[in-house]
């Protein structure tokens, strides 16, 4: 086969994709396993997508989004115990010391974490 049979194919394979031009990059064995274990610690399986990412931009943040995740748990409970608080008062007509302690202690329940967060976040921008 010759390079003009070849490449029709191929341009034929990639034709209707929105990125349809092929790079090719050589790398020895040591380099591939530092790219497999960059790509884990960015949190990225697809190599194309990494490798763009880093020739595009220079650089991947990888943000663990976990303590977000319990901070709008917290959140919904806060919300949740408000809404059984305000039901209460409606219905009953008052409220009770016992709710207003427990509004305050799940309060700061969700603002030392977010802070942290915050602080974190801080961090990360400084660098």
């Amino acid at each position: 086969m010759n390079q003009e049979n070849t490449q029709p194919r191929a341009q034929a394979k990639l034709g209707n994709r929105t990125r349809n031009i092929h790079l090719h990059v050589m790398v020895t064995p040591e380099e591939r396993e530092l790219i497999r274990d960059r790509m884990a610690e960015a949190g990225i399986i697809n190599a194309g997508a990494y490798m763009r990412k880093m020739a595009l931009n220079g650089f991947v943040l990888h943000v663990d989004l976990s303590p977000i995740r319990e901070l709008v748990s917290l959140q919904r409970r806060c919300a949740h115990n408000m809404n059984q608080i305000a039901i209460g008062v409606n219905t009953y007509g008052g409220i009770y010391p016992r709710e207003i302690e427990t509004l305050q202690r799940d309060h700061t329940a969700l603002w030392e974490p977010l802070c942290d967060l915050l602080k974190q976040l801080a961090e990360i921008i400084k660098i």
